[in-house]
C-alpha cells in the first residue's frame, strides 16, 4: 500500500538551507551566516560585523552566542523575522528625495473621500476621511453644497447619499491631517455653493486649519516649479484666495497646457479622456506631468464606486490618481502597495524614466531598454486563514505582474488539495519585465472552488523596486488591507 508523503512545512525548508551552511557541525558560525547572506540572500554588503548583529538579535542560547554561531532555532526566527520579508526593511521610512517639485511624485490621492459606499444612496461619513488619512492618503476629496441655516454640506449632489456638514470635515481633516505622514494634504474642493456659503467655507478653512493652511506662496519659489513636499501644510484647491499651487483648470492640449498654464494650475480628467489620451499621446503625456499636476478622477458611470486600474496612468506619470479608497479590490490593492514605499508617507517619488527632458518615454511603445529577468519560485503557505465554513482550502498562488501593457500579466502555481496550514507548491515562474521601476508585484491566494472558479484568500502588493533578492516570506492581507498573520508565503526571488 503506497503511503502519503507528508506534508513540508517551512520549517523543514529553512532546516534543509541551515543544514547546507553549518556543513554538518552542531552550529552555524558567523562566517558562514556570511556565506549565505552573500550567496541565497543577495546581501552583498554584509560581513562578519552584520552576521554578529543577526546573532544578538535572533540567538538566545548563551553557548552559541559566546561563539558568535546560530542554533537552528536562532536561524529560524530569523527567517521569519522582518530581516527577510520580501519588502525592503529600508523603504519603512521615508528614504527618497523629498526636495523635488510636486509635479516629481505620485501622490496617494482620494475620490469622493466622505463616501463609505456607492455614489447613489450610500453613506456620507467622516470616518471615511479618517480612514484615508491612516492609510497616508495627501489628496482629499470634499464635494460642498449649499446646506440650511448657512451651513454648508458634503455629499454627492442631486443623489440620495447622505449629507455632512463641511465644518466637520475640516475639524477631521486638523485632528487627523498628520497622524501617518508629515507631508502635505491637498483639499480638493468641487465648488457647488453660493458666494455667501463659500465665504462661510473660507472662514472654516481659515479658522480651524489656522497655520497649517498654505495661506501664501513659499518663499524659495523662484525656478517657476511647484514647491517640494517637504512642507506641513494643507492646501485648498478652490476658493480663489485660499488657492496658491493648485488651481484647477480645464484641458484643452498638451501643446495649450505648453504655452499658457501656469505650474501652480492642475487638470482634472476623467478616466475615458486621460485612457485616449495615454493611448494616442503617451510621450506628450509623460512630458506634461514633467511640469504641471494632473489628477485622474473615476468616470460618472462607476455609481457602485468601483475602481479602474491606476497603473495606466501612473505610467504617464499622472500624479493625483484618484480613487474610491472604500471601494476593495485590485485597484486598491495596487494603491496601497504603490505607496506603502517611502514609509507609507502617501508621496513616492517617479522614476527617472518619466523625468528625464532628455529621452522621450512613451508606455505604450515596446521599445524600451533592455528587460529585467524576474525569476520567482513561489515554496510552500503557512497558517492560511480558513473560509467560515471550517473547511480546508484548495489553495494556488496567483503571481500577477502590474507594468506597461506589454509585459506579461500573470501566472498561477498548481492547487494543492484540501492543505490551508503548510500547501507546498516549488513552481517556478519567469517573468521579463520592460521597466521594473514602474512595476508592481502582487501575491495572491485564491482557493479553487471549481474547475473554473476561486475565491480569494489574501494578497500582498508591493513595488518591484522594493523586492528583496533570496528567501523571503511575503506577509499576507485580507480584503481590507489588515494582516492576516501567521498566514504568508515563502519564496525565492532573483532577478538581473
Amino acid at each position: 500500500m503506497k503511503r502519503n508523503k507528508p506534508p513540508t512545512s517551512r520549517r523543514t525548508e529553512i532546516q534543509h538551507l541551515y543544514e547546507c551552511y553549518a556543513s554538518g557541525q552542531t552550529t552555524l558560525p558567523a562566517c558562514d551566516l556570511v556565506r549565505f547572506l552573500h550567496e541565497k540572500q543577495m546581501e552583498l554588503t554584509a560581513n562578519q560585523e552584520t552576521a554578529e548583529s543577526l546573532i544578538d538579535r535572533y540567538e538566545i542560547e548563551e553557548t552559541a552566542r559566546e561563539s558568535r554561531s546560530m542554533t537552528f532555532e536562532g536561524f529560524l526566527r530569523y527567517m521569519e523575522s522582518k530581516d527577510c520579508c520580501v519588502f525592503d526593511q529600508t523603504h519603512r521610512s521615508v528614504y527618497q528625495d523629498m526636495d523635488q517639485p510636486l509635479s516629481s511624485y505620485f501622490i496617494s490621492t482620494s475620490h469622493n473621500t466622505y463616501l463609505t459606499g456607492d455614489q447613489l444612496v450610500g453613506k456620507s461619513h467622516l470616518y471615511a476621511y479618517v480612514c484615508a488619512l491612516r492609510k497616508g492618503c495627501r489628496c482629499l476629496e470634499i464635494d460642498c453644497w449649499d446646506g440650511s441655516d448657512m451651513e454648508p454640506v458634503v455629499y454627492h449632489g442631486h443623489t440620495l447619499t447622505t449629507k455632512i456638514l463641511f465644518r466637520d470635515v475640516i475639524k477631521t481633516v486638523e485632528q487627523h491631517a498628520f497622524e501617518v505622514s508629515a507631508f502635505p494634504v491637498i483639499l480638493s474642493l468641487e465648488n457647488h455653493c453660493s458666494q455667501e456659503q463659500q465665504e462661510v467655507m473660507a472662514q472654516y478653512l481659515i479658522s480651524i486649519l489656522g497655520e497649517k493652511l498654505l495661506r501664501a506662496p513659499l518663499d524659495h519659489l523662484t525656478t517657476g516649479d511647484l514647491p517640494s513636499p517637504n512642507k506641513e501644510v494643507v492646501v485648498a484647491k478652490a476658493l480663489s484666495d485660499l488657492v496658491i499651487y493648485t488651481k484647477s483648470v480645464k484641458f484643452f492640449s498638451f501643446s495649450y497646457s505648453k504655452d499658457n498654464q501656469t505650474c501652480y494650475e492642475n487638470t482634472s480628467t476623467a478616466e475615458k479622456k486621460a485612457h485616449k489620451l495615454a493611448r494616442a499621446s503617451g510621450a506628450d503625456f509623460v512630458r506634461h506631468n514633467q511640469k504641471f499636476l494632473s489628477r485622474i478622477y473615476p468616470a460618472a458611470f462607476r455609481t457602485s464606486s468601483s475602481n479602474y486600474n491606476p497603473q495606466e496612468f501612473w505610467n504617464v506619470g499622472s500624479q493625483l490618481v484618484a480613487l474610491n479608497f472604500q471601494s476593495l479590490g485590485l485597484p486598491m490593492d495596487l494603491n496601497n502597495g504603490r505607496f506603502q514605499d517611502n514609509g507609507g508617507c502617501g508621496y513616492t517619488l517617479k522614476p527617472a524614466v518619466l523625468m528625464s527632458s532628455e529621452t522621450s518615454f512613451d508606455p505604450g511603445c515596446n521599445q524600451h531598454s533592455k528587460a529585467t529577468r524576474l525569476l520567482l519560485k513561489v515554496i510552500s503557505g503557512s497558517n492560511l486563514p480558513v473560509p467560515r465554513s471550517g473547511k480546508a482550502l484548495d489553495p494556488f498562488v496567483r503571481v500577477e505582474i502590474n507594468g506597461i501593457a506589454s509585459e506579461p500579466r500573470k501566472k498561477n502555481t498548481h492547487t494543492v488539495k484540501n492543505n490551508s496550514l503548510t500547501p507546498h507548491w516549488d513552481t517556478d515562474m519567469n517573468f521579463n519585465i520592460s521597466v521594473p521601476e514602474l512595476c508592481l508585484v502582487r501575491f495572491c491566494v485564491r482557493d479553487q472552488t471549481g474547475f473554473l472558479s476561486s475565491d480569494f484568500v489574501g494578497q500582498y502588493t508591493l513595488p518591484f523596486s522594493s523586492l528583496k533578492k533570496g528567501y523571503r516570506w511575503v506577509p499576507l492581507l485580507s480584503r481590507d488591507g489588515c494582516s492576516l498573520d501567521p498566514a504568508s508565503l515563502f519564496v525565492f526571488v532573483w532577478y538581473s
